[in-house]
Parts: structure tokens; C-alpha cells; sequence
């Protein structure tokens, strides 16, 4: 069959908005792989630039790891149990109060981060601590973990299912552990996804919050920008989507695979 011309229009226009997007993240790539960047690759291949990122600033590296995971724990520990009670309330107050649960996303990073300076700056040892920039990474993305979650549970009649499990005998504890979160699985891991993704990523309220023995990924690769060779900058945006992108691959095929289970 002959593709109309139609097609053949929106796959062009298609492959060339990709490659607008796509061309510029391979070329900051090979800038970290090649000796010299204005020589091109005719300069030849090299590793050293991976190297020598690695050594300087492999600390920020687990140190954001270090913070993308509690940040996860914490945001579940505390996001799950919210979203439930905000489902299960379900009148003004509890749109209320997840409207109010927005504004640190609505609100600059740097405002946001300047309120906490206000409030806990005082305290040395927390504010010197890579607790304090926990803290607001975790008030970033709290919203990004219970929108999911409240959309799941509000899809999956729980009220049904918990009255099936009380009728059994189940407490109210066990009812949340052995209904809720299991039949709230896919929406827990897609906001952990995006919870994990901005974490790792996230730059302006990190800035403000950190000190020079707490700087994360994202600001060291600020400082690589601003005082090392782009060869250097390049390598270390590598290594950064090396870190991520398996990651949010693993994640997101998890996420799918929980998805279709339930929904047969």
C-alpha cells in the first residue's frame, strides 16, 4: 500500500523535532569523550575527561544518590498514609490541604529554600548537614507522589475492598498493608520515579540550601560549567545521564508492567 503523502509529512516533521532535540545531548556527549572539542573527533577519542570528573567530584555523585533514595523513603513514608486520608476524607478541607501541599511547587525554589534558611538556618549542625537540603527536596516533591497515588486509589474502589477485608477480620492497619498499598502499587512506583528524577535533578533550591562539603550533582555540575574546560562540563553531564537514565528506564518498565497487571 502507497503511504500518503500526509503520513510521510508528519514522520518527516517527526524525525526532524527529534533531532532538534537529540542532536545538541549527543554533541555535549562526544565533547566528553574527545580530546580536544574544537578539534573535533579527528583530535581522537579519550577517557580522560571521565576520569578526571570522577576523581573531582565523585562525593556530589553518591551524595545525590545518597539523597534521591531517602528522599523516596521519606516522601512514601509520608505521601502513602496522606494520600489515603486525603481520598478517604474527600470534602473542602481535604482539597484544602492538598491545594496548600502545591505551594512549594508553585512557589521559586529559590523562595522556598530561602523560608527554610529562615526558619532552621540557626540550627548549625542540621543546616550544615545534607539533612537540610533533605528536607527540601522532600517538601519539593511530596505533590509529585501523592497526586498518583490519590488518582490510583480513587480508581480502585477501595472502600469496596476494605469492607471485604473488615468483613474478614482485618484491622485497619493490615487493611492499608494487605489492600491499599498493594492496589496502589503502580501509582506508589510512578511517583517515586518522579520523585527519584527530581531529586537527582533538582538545582535551584539546592543551591541555596547547600555548603561546600554538601553540594550535589546538579550544582557540581554547575561549578564544572562555570570554572573547568567544556571537555570536563561534558563528561560530567555524561556521567549524569549515565547514572539517570538506566535508572528511569528500569523504573518506568517496572511502573508499566505493575500498570497492566492492574488492569486485567
Amino acid at each position: 500500500m502507497k503511504r500518503s503523502t500526509l503520513f510521510v509529512g508528519q514522520l518527516a516533521f517527526t524525525l526532524l523535532v527529534c533531532a532538534f532535540m537529540l542532536v545538541p545531548v549527543v554533541m555535549s556527549l562526544l565533547a566528553g569523550l574527545t580530546r580536544n572539542y574544537f578539534q573535533g573527533l579527528s583530535s581522537g577519542l579519550t577517557l580522560d575527561w571521565l576520569l578526571q570528573v570522577w576523581q573531582a567530584y565523585s562525593p556530589t555523585v553518591w551524595l545525590s544518590l545518597q539523597l534521591a533514595v531517602a528522599c523516596a523513603l521519606c516522601v512514601c513514608v509520608v505521601g502513602v498514609p496522606a494520600a489515603y486520608a486525603l481520598v478517604r476524607m474527600n470534602n473542602r478541607f481535604s482539597r484544602a490541604f492538598e491545594e496548600l501541599m502545591v505551594l512549594p511547587v508553585a512557589m521559586p525554589g529559590l523562595a522556598s529554600a530561602l523560608a527554610l534558611l529562615l526558619t532552621y538556618g540557626q540550627f548549625g549542625g542540621f543546616r550544615s548537614s545534607w539533612l537540610f537540603i533533605l528536607v527540601g527536596h522532600v517538601l519539593f516533591t511530596l505533590p509529585f507522589l501523592v497526586r498518583p497515588v490519590m488518582a490510583v486509589m480513587q480508581r480502585q474502589h477501595l472502600p469496596v475492598l476494605e469492607e471485604a477485608a473488615a468483613s474478614l477480620g482485618a484491622g485497619p492497619i493490615r487493611r492499608f498493608f494487605s489492600v491499599v498499598v498493594p492496589n496502589c502499587r503502580a501509582g506508589i512506583l510512578a511517583g517515586v520515579l518522579m520523585v527519584v528524577t527530581l531529586s537527582l535533578g533538582e538545582f535551584n533550591l539546592t543551591w541555596m540550601l547547600h555548603t561546600p562539603m554538601t553540594k550535589t550533582l546538579p550544582v557540581g555540575l554547575a561549578d564544572s560549567y562555570a570554572s573547568a574546560r567544556l571537555e570536563v562540563a561534558s563528561a560530567y553531564t555524561l556521567i549524569f545521564l549515565l547514572m539517570i537514565v538506566p535508572l528511569l528506564v528500569a523504573l518506568q518498565a517496572i511502573s508499566a508492567r505493575l500498570s497492566r497487571g492492574e488492569n486485567r
